[in-house]
């Protein structure tokens, strides 16, 4: 083929795309519909012959996505959408693996084996500071609990007390992770230096289980903070992440799948909030589902059940909606860290570039089908929240240490049109 030749397939592909994309959005939705128990509408929308042939012509057959077993809210969602194979119902094979942190995340997005991810902050920041073209398109697990956990029997009661001592204190840590942010965060403001009054020690969440002698602390998020401190019982919290950051995880798209099959990106988007639904009316029963998951053979499948309630259920279903706006200004708190860790990116990233970063056109459409309200904040602010991005410690919010019960869920404002769920027909 010659250059020209390709030059006009491209442009031609990026065409339709983009007509794709303006048809999907403008679409009505169904007049009279039929949801599942979950909430789902049907039928599936299937994704076109062309789009796959795409995918197979590019070597993206089956599409892999990337995920964290070892991480709250996520790992039920993946489970689900590959257990009840949601894409499969909507024409694409998908194959989904396992890592056990965001480095290994980002390394597949970034080397093209994996078309879409879920990453945390830290990573999705480092994909952008790298100019790696990745677009994110959903949520996932806001304010997933992080903890410096320190062994039962250790004389530390708070950050306070690994000042001044007489040779560095040895934090077990995942590094370049929202683990690792948290801990900076929270150092600061407790005075501690890194580097002199402790040092970070890159140690993956298997061994920070063991809680090995070398280490002074280690630094999880769930669902293992609650296996060493409750279930086990050889750990205890002496803090936690919420007060220093808004912690979140996006579902990630390669963005030459926005731009050549948008049907696919919107596929994707409509199976994960399928997901989301389907746990919230069915979270007893992952419990089979994740102990077959080998990266998690080793937990409690009640833990888990639990994990999925709130992570899930905790907040209204519409945690999964990126406000630009809110989550573009901590993340840019995020990019100026990593530049100054010894220039992990090499750029400054702003608001303005991390608002562009979302694309919802495709989570619009999935809560257009679905008959929800666009949310203008996370569910989990409240309306008078008196903290600003960037001032710590913030002011309480909801969070699993804070709520006691689920949002209620749907409020007429969440709805523009009937909706049913569980056998029962919420009206706005």
């Amino acid at each position: 083929m010659t250059i020209a030749g390709a030059c006009y397939r491209r442009t031609r592909w990026a065409a339709l795309a983009a007509q794709l994309i303006l048809a999907l959005a403008a679409a009505p939705p169904a007049l009279a519909q039929d949801f599942t128990s979950w909430g789902w509408p049907r039928p599936y929308e299937r994704v076109s012959d062309g789009s796959i042939a795409w995918l197979k012509n590019r070597g993206w057959w089956p599409m892999g996505i990337a995920w964290q077993p070892v991480a709250s809210g996520q790992n039920a969602a993946n489970i689900v959408m590959s257990k009840l194979d949601l894409l499969g119902k909507r024409g694409i094979d998908a194959k989904f693996r396992g890592y056990s942190a965001g480095v290994g995340v980002n390394e597949g997005i970034r080397s093209e084996r994996m078309q879409v991810g879920f990453a945390g902050n830290v990573p999705f920041v480092e994909l952008l500071g790298q100019s790696v073209p990745v677009k994110a398109i959903a949520l996932y697990a806001p304010n997933l609990k992080h903890s410096i956990v320190v062994p039962v029997n250790s004389p530390v009661k708070s950050l306070s007390d690994l000042k001044g001592g007489s040779k560095p204190h040895v934090i077990g840590i995942v590094m370049n992770s929202s683990a690792e942010f948290y801990f900076a965060q929270a150092a600061q403001l407790a005075g501690l230096e890194i580097g002199k009054d402790v040092v970070l020690k890159d140690t993956p969440i298997a061994n920070q289980m063991r809680l090995p002698s070398g280490l002074a602390a280690v630094v999880l998020w769930e669902p293992s903070v609650t296996v060493l401190t409750q279930l086990h019982g050889t750990g205890r919290e002496i803090d936690t992440i919420f007060p220093y950051s808004f912690n979140v995880g996006y579902l990630l798209v390669r963005q030459e799948l926005i731009d050549n099959v948008p049907d696919v990106v919107q596929a994707i988007s409509d199976s994960y909030q399928e997901a989301v639904l389907w746990l919230r009316l069915n979270s007893d029963q992952t419990a089979d589902m994740i102990a077959d998951e080998p990266m998690l053979r080793t937990y409690d499948k009640t833990h888990f059940v639990r994990q999925a309630k709130l992570y899930n259920n905790l907040l209204k279903p519409t945690y999964t909606y990126p406000v630009a706006g809110f989550w573009a200004e901590e993340n840019t708190r995020v990019a100026s860290w990593l530049q100054r860790q010894n220039a992990r990116i090499r750029r400054p990233i702003g608001a303005a570039e991390f608002e562009d970063a979302f694309d919802r056109r495709f989570i619009d459409r999935t809560y257009a089908k679905l008959g929800w309200t666009l949310p203008s904040r996370p569910p989990f602010l409240p309306r008078d929240w008196a903290g600003r991005i960037g001032d710590l410690p913030y002011p309480a919010y909801g969070n699993v240490d804070t709520m006691k019960q689920s949002q209620a869920w749907p409020e007429p404002s969440d709805l523009v049109r009937p909706w049913t769920f569980d056998g029962k027909t919420y009206r706005p």
